[in-house]
């Protein structure tokens, strides 16, 4: 027979191993798997019985002798070969269209490949059941399955006929000609990427979910949740380990949002976010974006917002399946590596070291987080039933109507909610004096129109925003702390302070809220006859950022269009002003009364003011301006009181809120100072047992009642008979 066989080929036929059967053949019978063999038409009959005579000579459906691999070769043949082995033409092997399967003697040659030998041969992308594909960032000569170089097609099939391989894709050939071009950045770069994505997985494992918390000792912890992981990732095969990766990383990154989102909620609302509840909050926070900065600008944040939230989502998913490619690739160090940790986080955890009080180096905010988020949705669930079954209870609900309020007949009563007016404008260092001297000379200002005041703190169930909830929990007597119960106690018919005003049928009730900017259906659960919102306050002036209207302009509109008018019964009035809602600027300032009108002087004053960019990111600027905002509308509504006011008026004002963490202080509390004004003195006498501080400012030890316990209290005070 007639072979052509590389040299290099040839220097691999004396490496048999010598417990294999003897063959007729000589070491230069085998071809190399990759070599064509050069057949003639006949083979002689010697030919064919020496053939015969060698075990595994033929594969399956193939009449002609298979090709061995190199390295299963027989022990020494004869130095002599027969003249049939050497002479005679084989005949031409019939023609396959497939490639023939590999014989066990041929795979034990490709195992043996040298890595070179192996990367000189370009074989299929194809994944055999124990292989792995190499990845692209490993370092050359690392590969994971050199199995894969045994699918090389059989040396008697024709190149024609051969299947063509694919070819690896293109930037699978770009990436490896820039790596051996540039081995050393390549490196370089392997290890940057490396490094950004242990970061990113430790980061989002141990972020902290309020800002003031978020320093250097919060990220040099143990996190539990890598040392388990790692563990799982080193003995999975691959695919279920890129899938396992891929399914923890985007919940790493959905759990990197929610954290981003509390740590948003906790500096306005003062609370973490509620994964069941408020998703409707995005809707007014997109309100409150464009009224402060503008259609565009608010596209732009939200834009922006969704491009972050698709990137925290790859950029986790991207990192962890880079970790577990790589902790794959190195077993072995990995393994020692993972256990090390383990060891550490034991010990730490078990001796509770710490960098400082409440850091422990052995972590478990990951799991402790999710522990609590399951935890929230449970009580969130059960809050709901629970508060159906509470709002149906009400002292007052069978309350006849000659019983209510029988110490109020014949006043004409205010209740008027002053924006984020909290606890912190009254004590905070950088806002008090100027808030305190606004309330110091605007109670002078009643005193000298025979006025008088009372003040007193209550505990909010909201904080930083979502004025709703402080105004129907004062309203209602119910504790509205979330939207949930919210929409359960508008839905019912529980009775409201106005509600029991126009129960009695000797008021008739108004409200007056710029701040509504669409249709309001919870007007009948508050029981408001009639309603003026922004649309129907006649102002041509623009808006303050969020606020439509300032507070002069509202109060003013409101003396026009409904106080000054003849009336049969007295009014209950329920005014919102809103000049003091965040985020402070521009503030409108006080105008001559007369010159007021429909609001189009205030053109002037709110191109010459600040703008949300000029305070927005400074603490504080943002408090200065808070406590002028404060300062304006205590002006404002004083004013009107000492204008318009006469012997029966009563006006209830008080904050629906503390204003954001970022003004109010990290750990605020949740009060908020409430006063009653009155010229007749007998209003103030029945609440003398309440023990508030004369005029408008409560003490530092004024007592503190949560708010919800307001109207059963003012109800009662003010000669309400309770029938439950």
């Amino acid at each position: 027979m007639s072979f052509n066989t590389s040299s290099r080929q040839l220097s691999k036929t004396d490496e048999a191993p010598e417990d294999v059967p003897s063959q007729e053949v000589t070491p230069l019978d085998a071809p190399a798997p990759g070599d064509t063999v050069q057949t003639s038409e006949a083979e002689t009959p010697e030919a064919s019985a020496a053939e015969a005579k060698a075990p595994e000579t033929q594969a399956p459906e193939a009449k002609a002798p298979e090709a061995e691999a190199p390295e299963a070769k027989a022990p020494e043949a004869p130095e002599t070969e027969t003249p049939e082995a050497t002479t005679d033409p084989e005949p031409k092997a019939p023609e396959a269209k497939d490639p023939e399967p590999e014989t066990p003697e041929a795979e034990a040659s490709q195992t043996e490949t040298s890595q070179t030998e192996a990367s000189e041969t370009e074989t299929p992308e194809t994944e055999g059941p124990e292989a792995e594909a190499p990845d692209a960032d490993a370092p050359e000569g690392e590969v994971e399955a050199p199995e894969q170089a045994a699918a090389a097609p059989d040396p008697a099939v024709s190149d024609a006929d051969t299947p063509t391989a694919p070819r690896p894709r293109r930037w699978r050939r770009v990436w490896g000609g820039w790596r051996e071009k540039y081995p050393v950045a390549a490196r370089v770069l392997a290890w940057t990427t490396t490094a950004v994505a242990l970061a990113v997985v430790v980061v989002a494992l141990l972020m902290p979910t309020q800002a003031d918390k978020v320093r250097l000792a919060a990220f040099v912890r143990l996190p539990v949740e890598a040392i388990f992981g790692a563990a799982l990732l080193i003995v999975l095969p691959r695919k279920p380990r890129i899938a396992v990766a891929a399914f923890a990383g985007l919940g790493l990154g959905a759990l990197t949002v929610v954290n981003f989102l509390d740590i948003g909620f906790n500096e306005y609302l003062g609370r973490g976010f509620n994964v069941v509840l408020d998703w409707s909050l995005f809707s007014d926070a997109q309100g409150y974006l464009q009224d402060t900065f503008g259609k565009g600008g608010a596209l732009g944040i939200a834009a922006l917002a969704v491009t972050l939230v698709i990137a925290v989502l790859a950029l986790t998913t991207m990192s962890v399946i880079r970790l577990g490619n790589l902790a794959a690739r190195h077993t072995e160090t990995a393994t020692r590596t993972t256990l090390v940790l383990a060891i550490a986080w034991v010990t730490c955890a078990a001796l509770g070291v710490q960098y400082a009080a409440g850091i422990p180096i052995a972590s478990e905010h990951t799991m402790q987080a999710l522990q609590f988020k399951a935890e929230q949705v449970q009580r969130t669930l059960q809050d709901e039933a629970e508060f159906a079954k509470i709002a149906k209870k009400d002292n007052f609900a069978n309350t006849p109507p000659d019983q209510l309020l029988t110490g109020l007949r014949g006043k004409d009563m205010m209740i008027t909610f002053i924006e984020s007016y909290g606890r912190s404008a009254i004590e905070d260092p950088v806002m008090a004096p100027g808030v305190d001297a606004t309330l110091t000379a605007e109670n002078k200002k009643l005193i000298d129109a025979g006025f008088a005041a009372k003040s007193g703190w209550l505990t909010s169930a909201t904080y930083g925003g979502s004025s709703w909830l402080g105004h129907s929990t004062f309203m209602s007597g119910l504790w509205i702390s979330n939207q949930q119960r919210y929409r359960t106690v508008t839905a019912g018919e529980r009775l409201t302070l106005p509600g029991a005003f126009r129960k009695t049928g000797a008021w008739d009730t108004v409200g007056v809220m710029p701040g509504v900017q669409k249709a309001w259906p919870e007007q009948n659960f508050y029981g408001i006859d009639k309603l003026y919102d922004s649309h129907k306050l006649g102002y041509k002036g623009p808006k303050f950022s969020w606020s439509t209207m300032p507070d002069q302009y509202a109060l003013t509109a409101f003396e026009r269009l409904v106080h000054s008018k003849k009336h049969d019964k007295p009014l209950m009035s329920t005014i919102i002003l809103t000049s003091s809602h965040q985020p402070w600027a521009p503030i409108p300032e006080l105008v001559p009364q007369d010159q007021v009108g429909d609001g189009s002087i205030y053109n002037a004053i709110e191109k010459a003011g600040k703008k949300p960019a000029d305070i927005i990111t400074d603490s504080t600027k943002s408090k200065q301006e808070y406590g002028k905002s404060i300062q304006y509308s205590v002006s404002s509504l004083i004013n009107y009181l000492v204008k318009y006011g006469n012997k029966n008026t009563v006006l209830i004002f008080l904050g629906d809120h503390q204003p954001i963490a970022r003004v109010s202080g990290n750990h605020a509390s949740r009060d908020v100072p409430v006063s009653i004004v009155a010229k007749d003195p007998k209003v103030l006498d029945k609440i003398a047992a309440w023990n508030w501080a004369d005029g408008l400012q409560p003490k530092q030890d004024t007592p503190v009642w949560k708010m919800n316990a307001f109207r059963d209290r003012f109800l009662t005070a003010y000669g309400s008979t309770p029938a439950p």
